[in-house]
């Protein structure tokens, strides 16, 4: 037998280097760095910010599209609403508020019968389910539904659109 040792004390494993690393991030923020100025400019045709071929042509002076005027265009501010949720909600009311998007011509017709509109959204909102108003798209499903109600009841062409300016749960 041998009497050789081996000196395992004495020899720690060496640290690996952080330099890799630290290249690799700077080469990483400046390749992000540089693609968003291509794009941003134009240089790939990507983005809207600098000249490209289909806009080469045009004055940077010229607006794109003339401006259309806007018409004959009324609001109609429909009261705030409370809605009691059930009991399996997570929230308890649902505050609501709305504007109503009309023609200025009949404005006055649609302001006469703004409590049968009332009405049918009240009716609408009591009757859904804690689950239909808490959905992440529920807003949208609810706005289209609300809009065509109110264009039942309103009649053909008084109400363009349904504006919706408080959606709270609380």
């Amino acid at each position: 037998m041998t009497d050789t040792t081996v000196d395992e004390e004495g020899a720690a494993p060496a640290k690996p280097s952080k330099l890799p690393l630290i290249i690799g991030v700077v080469l990483a923020l400046a390749g992000a760095g540089g693609g968003f100025f291509a794009v941003s400019s134009g240089l790939l045709g990507l983005g809207g910010g600098g000249d490209s071929a289909e806009h080469a042509d045009e004055s940077p002076e010229a607006p794109a599209e003339p401006m259309t005027p806007l018409g004959d265009v009324a609001f109609i501010e429909i009261p705030p609403m409370v809605i009691s949720l059930g009991p399996g909600a997570q929230a308890a009311h649902l505050r609501f508020r709305a504007s109503l998007e009309v023609p200025g011509s009949a404005q006055a017709d649609v302001e006469r019968i703004l409590p049968r509109v009332q009405d049918v959204m009240n009716s609408y909102l009591r009757a859904l389910e804690s689950r239909d108003i808490e959905a992440p798209g529920a807003l949208i499903r609810l706005r289209a539904q609300l809009l065509r109600r109110i264009q039942l009841v309103a009649g053909e062409g008084r109400v363009r659109d349904l504006l919706v300016t408080e959606f709270v749960l609380n």
